[in-house]
């Protein structure tokens, strides 16, 4: 099954696409940092960042659909769209009960977002560079059954939220360089 008409629609989709994860990898990296140095507890500012990673995916996800509204996962991203206001939401109030409170919503939220992400990663395998973000959906679903069993452990900590955007901005960037081909094949 193809979602892509032209060699040239292919390449603008692709182009889009290389420069929001090359985005959304350094917005991770940065986030990653800030919350493994601040998140020893649920303080103001690490409630803030727990309701802006969410709120990031959010605003990225609909700068996704605009560039890629002639293929198939359109209604994948409402999907993704949704989940992450929800999740922004619910962790503004996770956050207000807790670390263990946090990580059950933060975990149900890479759970269901890391299988929408898996999804609309095999529908777009036409474009190339999508591997990754077959693979990340994959270790995000895992993870949030993670953050989930993490919740009612003994000493239940966010630090290993910083760990978990990390490897998710590591495969946008691995996955906006493999990208890269496909945009300049357009080109030529």
């Amino acid at each position: 099954m193809t979602t892509i008409t032209t060699s040239g629609n292919t390449a603008t989709i692709a182009g889009a696409l290389r420069r929001l994860y090359f985005i959304r990898f350094g917005f991770a990296v940065v986030w990653a940092a800030v919350v493994a140095l601040t998140a020893s507890a649920v303080s103001p500012l690490v409630a803030v960042l727990l309701v802006l990673y969410p709120v990031f995916d959010l605003a990225a996800a609909v700068v996704d659909h605009r560039a890629t509204r002639s293929t198939r996962p359109a209604a994948l991203l409402y999907v993704n769209m949704a989940l992450s206001l929800l999740a922004a939401v619910a962790l503004g109030f996770a956050a207000t009960s807790g670390t263990s409170a946090v990580l059950v919503v933060w975990g149900l939220w890479a759970l269901t977002a890391g299988a929408v992400q898996l999804i609309v990663g095999l529908t777009r395998r036409g474009l190339g560079g999508q591997w990754p973000m077959i693979i990340s959906g994959g270790i995000s679903v895992l993870a949030g059954f993670g953050f989930i069993l993490m919740s009612s452990g003994s000493s239940p900590s966010l630090v290993g939220l910083a760990g978990y955007a990390t490897l998710g901005g590591i495969f946008f960037l691995v996955s906006a360089i493999r990208l890269g081909r496909t945009a300049k094949a357009g080109t030529r």
